[in-house]
């Protein structure tokens, strides 16, 4: 029986998928083209995926086109009369329009359109138009260049955070046979090229061409507002499919619950057309704006008409904007007081629809329940239910006294030591917990700190002997404050250099504690400074970072989005750390990502006494980039609120710094004793420099003995099948990975 209906579905699936005007769904071919790139046949996976997203486009048109039409053939008003036919008269034209849109679609499709409902995971990957990723590695190693290119860049716009994306368009550009014209978006939505374009008009005072894009991309913007629209008139999603059968929604319930998801998702429109692909925040105003702009370039090339119309239309969002009343005020004078000045017939029906589906949004979320973030700005405030304007007035309030205790700090100026600046915060860096601090260390500290590490690297300790423990392309050098402190006392460094490091570090854990947890004791974990030195021979072709993506307290799953803080991560680290000491190389800058490694939210660019200090927690995933020349040397440093997790070697050195004091103070005494005798002062006490001791020593202890070890890494030619890499391609989960986080004390 089983292998019966397996024959028959497949013969099923063949007839139809050879049925002219056909749509076989997109979800369907995006499966088996996923499955022909991971068996290598990139022919049958470039076919697929492109059917894919022809079929996805497709079905969206056919929505679009469908539920246009069904609300023209079966429209709701003008039902049947009479008060006692009141079902008849609701739901009559709602099974007729249900009618419509099964036989339209069903025209449209060749099939049920109940075949091309597709999962959130799939429609999420369209979105994010991911089958373009998969698509250019296909077309790559086909040798079709132009075809890999386009589908590289246009995966690129929407997602320009992405690490190995941009790195592959870099490599394209670099490709002999590649045109500038091949960088194209196929998915390009018009109204933004027009507005980007308009506005370059407007700020360059070339009013007629901005006049003449704005107005192109008003009526696009507005076209693909309504298509978007259209779109949401889809199946109910229930967020909580473990629903109970008894606890699910009777008749009018569950009406009301699809019909007001449909409204919401109508209102989020507005934001969808707002937000340029690859941005995460939309353009406030985006309708508005465009009115405003538009007045503006009117009046200026001496059209007063429609700029009064434009202006009226403006007020429609803003009745009470002042600015623009004068200016419409001015134009009354201008052409006449008796010139009839009316709001577009299309921005009227735009105002008057958004505020009718508010309305039912808000009764529905103040009598049923659940929430609305509604999208827009110039919402009446009239419109709002008193107890939920009620909790909008708290949020607004608990936002300015939060800028306000923020402004009175930095008026109090908490911070333990003069002339040391805020350069970023959290707000600024797209994160939580998260400073930039600016002229903890003066260029002199540096330089002594910067000779320290020249010094001590050429005498060795590397960390745990390794000597490229995160990218064989970088030369790897560490010392820990104990390490300092006996090279000291051997000799080989200056002590005031070891004891500056001391300083140093002790100084950032003070403004650390200071800025993020006043009045609890942050201790050291751990203190290391850090060289990184890009190998010559060994950066073409490098598509690393010097060191990976991580959380500093808990291992990166980026996957299943989680932090799971158990060992081998250092769990009890609570703050991070990096004192930066020099900026003369290239690359080497920190950057912060969500938690999915590949998104991008901030970067700290290294400069002498700059601090960069954060939580280390999941909430602070953060990477470095390549080195790719000179020598990058910072101070690494991670706190803990454990004192039983305190830097145990720190105790050991800050000894070793008493026990030097001790002694010169010894010495000073014998010598200010012995003064008559001796003839020489205390400060002439003879003793060997640190370089001439170094030179001595290093021979004898066999240290700094670092050989090149180079490894070779050839330039990647474009028929290489590692380039382009996909980031994407699921793997298993490979715990294993775990091991990773060991490295992290060497990260910065």
């Amino acid at each position: 029986m089983a292998s019966r209906l397996c024959l028959c579905l497949l013969l099923a699936g063949a007839a139809a998928a050879t049925s002219p005007g056909r749509l076989v769904p997109y979800d369907l071919l995006y499966a088996d083209g996923v499955r022909a790139y991971f068996a290598r046949d990139w022919a049958r996976a470039a076919e697929l995926l492109q059917r894919a997203l022809h079929s996805y486009a497709g079905l969206r048109a056919a929505l679009r086109a469908c539920r246009a039409a069904c609300r023209r053939e079966a429209a709701f008003l003008g039902g049947p009369p009479g008060a006692g036919l009141w079902e008849a008269a609701l739901f009559g034209p709602v099974l007729q329009r249900a009618d419509c849109l099964q036989h339209c679609l069903g025209r449209r499709l060749g099939a049920a359109p109940s075949a091309h409902r597709a999962s959130r995971t799939i429609r999420r990957d369209f979105e994010r138009r991911e089958p373009y990723n998969y698509l250019q590695v296909a077309f790559f190693q086909l040798k079709k260049l132009d075809q890999a290119v386009s589908a590289a860049h246009t995966f690129f716009v929407a997602n320009p955070q992405h690490l190995q994306m941009r790195e592959d368009i870099e490599k394209y550009r670099r490709m002999s046979g590649v045109r500038s014209d091949n960088f194209r978006d196929l998915e390009a939505t018009p109204h933004w090229e027009a507005y980007e374009a308009g506005v370059q008009h407007y700020d360059a005072d070339e009013y007629l061409q901005a006049v003449a894009r704005l107005e192109e991309s008003l009526t696009e913007a507005l076209s693909a507002l309504e298509e978007c629209r259209a779109l949401c008139e889809g199946p109910w999603e229930d967020e909580d499919n473990e629903e109970e059968e008894e606890m699910q929604p009777g008749l009018y319930e569950a009406i009301a619950a699809h019909y007001i998801q449909v409204l919401k998702c109508r209102q989020q429109c507005v934001l969808e057309i707002a937000t340029k692909p690859g941005r995460i925040s939309a353009t406030e105003d985006f309708i508005p704006s465009h009115l405003d702009l538009l007045q503006f370039a009117y009046d200026q090339v001496g059209n007063q008409a429609l700029a009064a119309e434009c202006a009226a239309s403006y007020l429609l969002f803003y009745p009470t904007d002042e600015p623009m009343l004068e200016k419409m005020n001015q134009y009354l004078t201008e052409l006449g007081e008796d010139t009839a000045i009316t709001a577009r017939e299309s921005i009227q029906h735009y105002v008057q629809r958004s505020l009718m589906e508010k309305k039912l949004i808000y009764y529905a979320v103040e009598h049923l329940g659940g929430t609305f973030n509604d999208p827009d700005l110039w919402t009446p405030d009239e419109l709002i239910p008193e107890n939920l304007k009620e909790k909008h007035r708290e949020d607004q309030e608990k936002q300015k006294q939060e800028t306000l205790d923020v402004e009175e700090r930095d008026k109090r100026g908490p911070l333990p030591f003069e002339d040391i600046a805020v350069t970023m915060d959290s707000h600024q860096m797209n994160g939580t917990q998260r400073v930039v601090f600016d002229r903890v260390l003066t260029e002199s500290e540096c330089k002594d700190l910067l000779r320290l590490t020249k010094a001590a690297g050429e005498a060795g300790d590397g960390y745990r002997a390794r000597r490229s423990p995160h990218t064989p392309h970088e030369r790897f050098e560490g010392l820990t404050v104990l390490r300092a402190m006996q090279l000291a006392q051997n000799g080989d460094v200056d002590w005031r250099d070891a004891k500056l490091l001391l300083q140093a570090s002790e100084k950032s854990r003070k403004i650390i504690e200071s800025y993020f947890t006043p009045g609890k004791k942050l201790h050291f974990s751990f203190t290391h400074l850090v060289c990184r030195t890009a190998v010559d021979e060994e950066q073409e072709g490098r598509m690393d970072l010097s060191h990976p993506v991580h959380a500093d307290n808990c291992l990166l799953d980026p996957e299943g989005q989680e932090c799971w803080k158990e060992p081998p991560a250092y769990v009890y680290r609570d703050y991070s750390g990096i004192l930066y000491l020099n900026d003369d190389f290239q690359g080497g800058g920190l950057f912060f990502t969500e938690m999915d490694t590949v998104t991008v939210t901030a970067e700290v660019h290294p400069k002498c006494g700059r601090l960069v200090a954060f939580s280390s927690g999941k909430e602070n995933p953060h990477g470095v980039w390549a080195v790719s020349r000179g020598r990058r040397c910072a101070i690494a440093l991670w706190y803990t609120h454990s004192q039983e997790h305190a830097e145990q070697e720190r105790v050991k050195a800050e000894e070793l710094i008493e026990q030097r004091a001790v002694e010169q103070d010894q010495t000073d005494r014998e010598e200010r004793q012995g003064a008559d005798g001796s003839g020489r002062s205390s400060s002439e006490t003879p003793v060997p420099s640190s370089e001439t001791r170094a030179k001595s020593e290093r021979g004898r202890r066999g240290l700094g003995s670092f050989s090149k070890g180079r490894l070779h890494i050839q330039e990647l030619k474009p028929e290489a099948s590692e380039f382009p890499r996909h980031l994407h391609t699921p793997e298993p989960r490979n715990w294993s990975e775990k091991e990773k986080v060991r490295n992290c004390n060497s990260m910065e």
